[in-house]
């Protein structure tokens, strides 16, 4: 081939390939029917949750009731059933808003927490999370709240990334870690063995309130994250998976 061929250049592939490099990855969505296809089994989950016997002490719930800021709740992915009553019950004053992939299934998640009260941020630490971690200090500059899964939408199970440690450390507010202990319930066959309490079952809920500001200054945000792990795992009622 000689020296001034124009396909000695990189650019030079097979036909179609430069368009489809330079296609932009797009959030996904649900079309607007998902959101009446969807409504019956919202108003069932709204049931569901609202017979759940949830009991949290007295100076735990007098504590949670003081922080009438914006806060980060953060739970093990596999208690993520029971989000939208977590903010019904102790947080109506504040909207809430979680932190969901911006992939087809996270599409369908949003319009599932759109019916049960809660807003949503697209993305996840495998695309869009820089974005979407400047999305939720936005939110939290407004006075919302934000949900967090630090060991989702994949896992590891029980794996606290950075990226909720990086925004509690940026935003500077509390952060409310939520460990829950089911009298009665189903773990599904997930990565995470997901939990789904029974209808009217005791949900004993454990509040740790953790401020990034205090205590020994983490070097980083990875060191901030295992703290927040190691207390987090402190009161959850079942051993690493």
């Amino acid at each position: 081939m000689s020296a001034d061929s124009p396909c000695q250049e990189p650019t030079c592939a097979e036909p179609g390939a430069a368009a489809r490099a330079s296609k932009t990855r797009e959030v996904n969505h649900v079309p607007w029917w998902t959101y009446a296809a969807l409504l019956p089994v919202s108003l069932l989950m709204r049931l569901w949750l609202m017979s759940l016997r949830m009991r949290l002490d007295s100076a735990t719930l007098a504590a949670v009731n003081a922080e009438r800021g914006p806060v980060i709740v953060c739970f093990w992915h596999n208690r993520l059933f029971i989000a939208a009553e977590l903010r019904r019950r102790f947080r109506s004053f504040k909207p809430m808003n979680g932190l969901v992939s911006a992939s087809k299934d996270g599409a369908w998640l949003v319009a599932f927490f759109n019916l049960l009260g809660i807003g949503a941020v697209r993305g996840s630490s495998s695309w869009r999370g820089g974005r979407a971690l400047v999305e939720l200090g936005d939110r939290l500059s407004a006075g919302e709240d934000i949900a967090i899964t630090p060991d989702g939408p994949r896992g590891p199970c029980y794996d606290f990334k950075k990226g909720p440690a990086a925004l509690a450390r940026s935003a500077a507010c509390p952060v409310f870690l939520v460990g829950s202990k089911f009298s009665k319930a189903k773990r599904l066959k997930s990565w995470d063995r997901f939990i789904l309490p029974f209808p009217f079952s005791k949900v004993e809920l454990t509040v740790d309130i953790v401020r990034p500001e205090e205590g020994a200054a983490e070097p980083d945000d990875i060191a901030l994250a295992a703290r927040l792990r190691d207390r987090l795992l402190a009161i959850t009622d079942d051993e690493p998976l």
